[in-house]
């Protein structure tokens, strides 16, 4: 491909003559930008957290039979890379350049004030949707999102970070790194909007998603057939929750009861006969942590099982909705000549902990769930009263052979599946490629397929150089037998560090809270030792000491620096530059729309009050006031019978206060006071200065809820079981005023730092 010099997009050029009159010239109507003839169509599906064995083409027994048919027409990749985390990965899908290079060190929540981590890509690294629809393409981004500063997703903007401002025409789907399946967080194009129906009436978000994804499609083929079009479609699956329809989880009932050892060894087994691994390759040790079945417990088993047969149902599900999707395309009669490319953002998720968990909320405020807890609610898994995630054991079967997870730079957080299909444009359809290759390949692979140059300047800003290598060549018959043209990449994710240069690979662990100089690089010649088994860091001293220069050399070229470790303590700088930014008072006028939990005021782990001006004119309306949280966590206040009631909802645990008597009829107001004193708090609740008895709570939530905040009513996963969602308030809410008292700096720091320093994150 050649760069064109200055500017892109030029304005159409017009080339009529005016003269003076209309017999006197000559009309000129310049036609907008149209892709070279033949130009394919563009569909990337991004599944979230399936790792590298998961699938059924790559050697699980999980039912995937509709991805496994696009294998079988198209190319499976057993050495394509990403990140090791879905932010990042996704920046450098859709950019082509590496992730700290365009700002993404971490999770799009985060900012730490260096280049490296600003939460958003910059404008010198136009997306592919900026390209191909400056070059005549339609383009839909549906699903998750995550590339945007979070505080800057509420229905006040800015917009600059949103698809919509990023090249895409439309967009449907959620903003945060993860969402309830049930009781999604949901945006259309700029704004927030309520969930369409509800779990009890059967919806589910990746059906919901699909639904939007054939209807934009087919709005585009009826009214703009001769444009192609890009769409970049990105599942909440298999992140967790881990939630389908019960009729899917209830099919792998009793399919993993020999455990997650023997099931490893089973998927092992099926990769060689598949081919997905070279000969030879060894299965990995067990990671550290990771207890042998025979020694769990009976109930400890039982919970794994439940968790893993969630897993299995979830992704079963997302599979039938791929195939919901290619049949939509075929329906449209474009799948021919379109290029599909379906890929994981990282690896299996250790997010789950060794024991795996009912409610994920746990997870994120540093608090352990006990086996008790997780056994009382074992039903509710899978469906929309849980947040569930399975544990370590299942995540490094989901990885065989390789080692490790999500968020570390060994093969299990890095290579991922990644299957190809074009049937116009690919030979050796069924074929395992083999060639190295990472998610910054993608987008020049579409830039080239499509014809498109990328620019030195996109609307007057100079560009970073696409540093992905095309992976087009490997489309030709015969390519398997190619060498791979992409020679070195590098790795950084939370200190964990990477190199790959020439079929040889080194790699780093680092431990949190320990020096960067103490941790211990490993060598594997990746070429013969596919699964990283064989440390040949003592054989070749020389080979590993010019592998970690060239990371160091690399990782100054791509603005990988400084080291940085951090990641939950990243999430309390938000919620501190929100205070910095609007001052400790909020004031909202409603109706006003769905505030996601980063943009909402930062009440976790803090003492605030809560003042609510209402009018009842009849004097017997109800309804909830504020919500803020879900079934499994957060908070609520609500008129119920007439009385105002305050709900902290502590891990499905419920402690109320209660105003001292009815609201009278009319205008009143409604205070809620909420008093922490290190790891406990009380509240009480009065209207119209009279207070009520001071409920005792004997835990606080750093983080309220993965979900956010809603004024009149509580139209998501129900804070409380008192009344039935959304139980909307028949009253007027004239004002809602959040105040958050101004405490010292210092101990509200580390009063939020202790929750977080037993984070990982929340991807």
């Amino acid at each position: 491909m050649t760069t064109p010099s200055g500017s892109w997009p030029q304005p159409p050029a017009w080339n009529g003559v005016i003269g003076r009159t209309v017999a006197e010239s000559t009309p000129d109507w310049p036609s907008r930008a149209k892709p070279s003839p033949g130009a394919p169509n563009v569909v990337i599906v991004v599944l979230d957290d399936t790792g590298f064995c998961h699938l059924g083409c790559y050697g699980s027994s999980i039912e995937t039979p509709n991805i496994d048919a696009l294998a079988a027409g198209g190319l499976r990749y057993n050495s394509f890379h990403t990140t090791a985390l879905c932010s990042p990965t996704r920046a450098a899908l859709l950019t082509g350049r590496n992730h700290h290079a365009v700002g993404m060190r971490g999770l799009s929540n985060w900012t730490s004030g260096f280049p490296n981590c600003t939460g958003r890509i910059p404008p010198s690294a136009a997306t592919l949707a900026e390209l191909l629809s400056t070059a005549g393409y339609s383009t839909f981004a549906v699903g998750k999102w995550h590339l945007t500063p979070m505080e800057e997703t509420s229905a006040a903007g800015p917009f600059d970070d949103w698809p919509l401002r990023r090249g895409f025409d439309r967009f449907y789907g959620f903003m945060q790194g993860e969402t309830s399946q049930f009781y999604p967080e949901l945006y259309c194009d700029n704004h927030p909007i309520p969930t369409p129906y509800r779990p009890e009436d059967g919806y589910h978000v990746s059906e919901d998603l699909v639904d939007q994804a054939l209807a934009m499609l087919r709005d585009q083929r009826s009214n703009s057939p001769t444009r192609p079009f890009f769409m970049y479609f990105c599942f909440g699956a298999t992140h967790a929750p881990h939630q389908a329809p019960p009729e899917y989880i209830a099919k792998y009932r009793g399919r993993f009861d020999a455990g997650w050892d023997a099931v490893r060894e089973e998927w092992f087994a099926r990769q060689v006969e598949l081919g997905i691994v070279p000969p030879g390759t060894d299965l990995a040790p067990p990671n550290p942590g990771v207890r042998p079945w025979a020694t769990l417990s009976d109930d400890e088993r039982r919970l794994a099982l439940r968790l893993q047969e969630a897993f299995a149902g979830f992704l079963d599900h997302t599979d039938a909705q791929v195939g919901r999707l290619v049949d939509g395309l075929k329906s449209l009669g474009v799948a021919d000549n379109t290029l599909l490319v379906l890929m994981s953002d990282n690896g299996a998720s250790q997010e789950g902990g060794p024991n795996g968990m009912v409610d994920s909320i746990h997870f994120f405020n540093g608090a352990a769930e006990t086996l008790p807890e997780s056994l009382e609610r074992i039903d509710d898994i899978g469906g929309p009263r849980a947040n569930n995630n399975y544990p370590w054991g299942w995540a490094q079967a989901g990885n065989t052979p390789l080692k490790r997870y999500k968020q570390n730079t060994h093969g299990g957080g890095v290579r991922d599946p990644l299957i190809v299909s074009w049937p116009a444009g690919i030979a050796d359809r069924g074929s395992i490629r083999t060639q190295f290759c990472h998610v910054s390949d993608i987008a020049p692979t579409v830039l080239e397929v499509a014809g498109i140059s990328p620019p030195e300047m996109y609307r007057g800003v100079a560009q970073q150089p696409i540093t992905g290598t095309s992976i087009a060549y490997t489309f030709r018959e015969g390519a398997g037998a190619e060498a791979t043209r992409k020679k070195v990449q590098h790795f950084e994710m939370l200190g964990h560090r990477g190199i790959y240069h020439d079929g040889w690979k080194a790699v780093a662990f680092h431990q949190r809270g320990t020096d960067f100089d103490d941790d211990t690089w490993e060598l594997y010649h990746l070429d013969e030792d596919f699964s990283e088994c064989h440390d040949l860091a003592e054989s070749h001293p020389d080979k590993l000491k010019e592998m970690v220069e060239r990371w160091w050399s690399e990782a100054g070229r791509h603005g990988v620096l400084p080291l940085d470790e951090r990641s939950g303590e990243l999430f309390g700088m938000a919620g501190r530059r929100r205070l910095v930014e609007i001052g400790r008072r909020f004031v909202f006028h409603p109706p006003v729309s769905h505030v996601n939990s980063d943009a909402a005021p930062p009440l976790g782990a803090r003492s605030f009050t809560i003042s609510v001006q209402v009018d009842r004119p009849s004097g017997e309306e109800d309804g909830v006031l504020v919500s803020y949280g879900s079934v499994t966590s957060g908070m609520c206040l609500y008129v119920l019978g007439g009385r105002a009631v305050f709900d902290y909802n502590l891990y499905g645990r419920h402690y109320q206060a209660v105003s001292p008597g009815p609201l009278p009829p009319g205008e009143s107001t409604v205070d809620v006071r909420f008093e922490r004193d290190a790891n406990q708090a009380s509240a009480s609740v009065s209207v119209d200065g009279a207070a009520g008895d001071a409920v005792h709570i004997p835990g606080v939530l750093r983080m309220l809820s993965t979900l956010g905040m809603d004024i009149g009513s509580d139209p998501g996963s129900p804070s409380c079981d008192d009344y039935k969602a959304p139980f909307a308030f028949e009253g007027t809410i004239a004002k809602v005023v959040f105040d958050i008292p101004d405490r010292s700096p210092s101990a509200e720091s580390e009063a939020l730092a202790a929750g977080a320093r037993a984070q990982m994150s929340r991807q």
